[in-house]
């Protein structure tokens, strides 16, 4: 009798060591390139490939991702706040309201994405390739958009207060009532862009070019305009200046 309830208590302390036992030897990065969850914070996923892949709403907060593979994936409303995602290819990539505050993107390839609605205040997107992107309601604030590429892109309603689009290629971008307030264009092109009821108070758009482009009602209150290029430009008043 003592021997079999030895052997009975011996057995009930080995089941309830086993959960403790599989928790401690979890390992949340490969439950999640499983598929056995959706979040992932702060994981290393760079150069990983997830083509296609429905991430919608997961917590990839702080995540290295640098290289990695999303073209065509769903992020709709997927938590990115810090992660690095230099050089990720985001093309056709759906990140509808998706949180990219502080998050590095750096030379990253967002053709045709879907950005409407998301965070990206104080993100850094140098020398990111976003053609024809989706934009419109986004929060750019503050956020390094050097030498972006924006062409026909749309970022209506869009806010971009105090960001940094220096260098910046915004041919024939749709940007109506889109917010600029002190936000910095030098030598930017907006060639053919269409800033129908812009606000561009106090930004500086020194030597951009801004031939062709549509500033009717535009707000431009103290808005430096040094050694700029005028060539058929709307201005807010309805006038065209330039040859």
């Amino acid at each position: 009798m003592i021997r079999r309830l030895g052997r009975r208590l011996a057995a009930c302390l080995v089941l309830a060591a086993g959960p403790a036992v599989t928790t401690a030897q979890a390992d949340p990065r490969q439950d999640f390139l499983d598929g056995r969850t959706h979040d992932c914070p702060r994981c290393d996923l760079g150069g990983m490939n997830f083509k296609r892949s429905d991430l919608s709403g997961a917590d990839l907060t702080g995540a290295d991702l640098r290289q990695a593979n999303l073209h065509d994936a769903r992020l709709a409303g997927a938590r990115l706040t810090g992660a690095d995602l230099t050089g990720a290819n985001l093309n056709k990539a759906d990140l509808s309201r998706a949180e990219l505050g502080g998050a590095t993107l750096r030379g990253a390839m967002l053709y045709a994405a879907n950005l409407d609605g998301a965070r990206l205040a104080g993100a850094d997107l140098t020398d990111a390739r976003m053609g024809v992107a989706r934009l419109s309601g986004g929060d750019l604030s503050k956020a390094i958009l050097r030498n972006v590429d924006l062409r026909k892109a749309r970022l209506a309603q869009a806010i971009i207060t105090g960001a940094n689009l220096d260098r910046a290629a915004l041919d024939f971008v749709f940007m109506h009532g889109a917010q600029l307030g002190g936000a910095r264009l030098r030598s930017a092109r907006l060639t053919g862009a269409e800033a129908v009821d812009v606000s561009l108070s106090r930004a500086d758009l020194s030597h951009a070019l801004l031939a062709g482009t549509n500033f009717r009602r535009a707000n431009l209150y103290e808005t430096r305009l040094d050694d700029a290029v005028f060539r058929d430009t709307v201005m807010p008043d309805g006038t065209v200046r330039g040859p």
